[in-house]
């Protein structure tokens, strides 16, 4: 939960996460592979990491979760561009620049066009080719969740902009129609050829979990507090979920996490500090696995029966029975976790706050490699004390707001992995914070 306490960390209560059949396989056009958002892919699990294939530095950190259609790859950065990139050398397509908004969402690609949102509160669609906008799409206007005394900082009376907010909802492309929520409250569908609206539904408070579509309806949680599953066609409410609520400092309530749907059921993880599976039909609850306080931003992986996840300040990644919500086996990450799982056969691979991307053999339940990003191998030495923990003292200096602003800049600076990895053509892309897009060429075990 990102604590409030003078070792604050995410999940933190700071005193000082076209239908797809279930199980199918993600293919990497979208945020989490596919509508359902399951984060599997395709391939055989890669076990060792074999180098670099190549890396490319935009001009501002990158948050957002790349997307491949063919031999291009698609990212945003916080710089306001998106890129187009070739997957397999790295060399720069074309780049479009927004009005002056950061591109903190994962684009969605198709054949004839790549979409994504801004924080200037328009959506957009490029020509896949050319990078030429095609058409734009304004809402209501994004902003970050809110509240008074958020997470206990002081001053305690004025209304706080969450630092830990700085996702924005990535599209998803389902049968000729794209699905995106935004900080306006709204979750929009429009059609994806014009961009003209099909619908909005409006949420208590601001969205900027992906939706996931599956079935003929549309899974977001809101800030709000509650889990919502829409009509895809009408954006009908079908029925809806209430997680947790915090009152007094709005630490453990809000859903960051995008949910994937998997043999019925739909799981998600929330910043009350629980991951939830709930009856994708009728919104039930199946179980629900608690975290001790720490928050769930991520978007859980779910294959063959498990599902995947990660933690903030546990800094936990746990693998739970699908059907039970039972452990299996959990491992520590060093630092909070926001970055997504991605599964491709017994792999599962993550980023951490630290700047490392760790890759767990889910049969063997244990870490198998690690890569560090170039800012993390510079400047993460600084940071931990002399047992190899973080120096939370040091990174969260006291209970006020500013320096809760200035801790995120700290950890953007190590070259955090907060992007979600996808894997493909035998290599794994990933951003960081450190402004580079990396490739990284995998290998089996021989």
């Amino acid at each position: 939960m990102l604590r409030a306490t003078k070792k604050v960390v995410p999940g933190l209560l700071i005193v000082v996460v076209f239908c797809v059949m279930a199980r199918a396989q993600s293919d990497g056009t979208m945020f989490r592979g596919g509508p359902a958002h399951t984060g599997v892919y395709a391939g055989a699990g890669l076990t060792n990491l074999s180098g670099v294939q190549w890396k490319f530095k935009a001009r501002g950190h990158v948050v957002s979760s790349p997307a491949i259609y063919g031999t291009t790859l698609y990212v945003g950065s916080d710089d306001r561009n998106l890129y187009a990139l070739d997957a397999f050398t790295g060399a720069e397509r074309w780049h479009f620049l927004t009005k002056g908004g950061a591109i903190n969402s994962s684009p969605a690609a198709a054949a004839e066009a790549v979409y994504f949102l801004s924080a200037d509160g328009s959506f957009y669609a490029l020509d896949a080719a050319s990078g030429k906008q095609l058409w734009k799409f304004d809402t209501e206007g994004d902003r970050r969740f809110e509240a008074k005394g958020l997470h206990g900082v002081t001053p305690h009376q004025q209304t706080i902009p969450d630092s830990w907010d700085f996702y924005l909802s990535s599209p998803t492309l389902a049968n000729g129609t794209v699905y995106f929520g935004s900080g306006d409250g709204n979750i929009y569908a429009l059609v994806a050829k014009t961009g003209q609206l099909k619908w909005k539904f409006h949420t208590g408070n601001v969205v900027h979990a992906s939706p996931a579509v599956a079935d003929g309806l549309v899974y977001a949680g809101s800030w709000d507090s509650y889990f919502y599953a829409l009509d895809a066609e009408t954006g009908q409410e079908k029925w809806k979920f209430k997680t947790g609520e915090d009152p007094q400092i709005f630490n453990q309530v809000g859903i960051q996490s995008s949910a994937a749907v998997d043999g019925g059921t739909v799981y998600f993880g929330c910043r009350d500090s629980h991951l939830y599976a709930l009856d994708a039909k009728t919104g039930q609850q199946k179980w629900n696995f608690p975290t001790d306080g720490s928050w769930v931003i991520v978007s859980p992986a779910v294959r063959d029966g498990a599902v995947y996840f990660a933690t903030s300040d546990s800094s936990i990644f746990h693998a739970v029975d699908a059907a039970t919500g039972r452990e299996r086996f959990k491992l520590p990450t060093g630092m909070f976790v926001f970055s997504s799982p991605a599964v491709a056969g017994d792999m599962a691979y993550f980023g951490v706050f630290d700047g490392k991307l760790l890759a767990v053999d889910v049969k063997a339940g244990k870490v198998r490699w690690e890569f560090q990003t170039d800012a993390s191998k510079a400047n993460l030495p600084a940071l931990l004390l002399p047992d190899g923990k973080p120096d939370y003292a040091k990174l969260f200096g006291s209970d006020f707001w500013e320096d809760m602003v200035l801790a995120v800049h700290k950890l953007f600076a190590l070259g955090a992995v907060v992007s979600s990895p996808v894997v493909a053509n035998n290599l794994l892309y990933i951003g960081s914070t450190d402004s580079y897009v990396y490739a990284l060429k995998l290998a089996t075990a021989r």
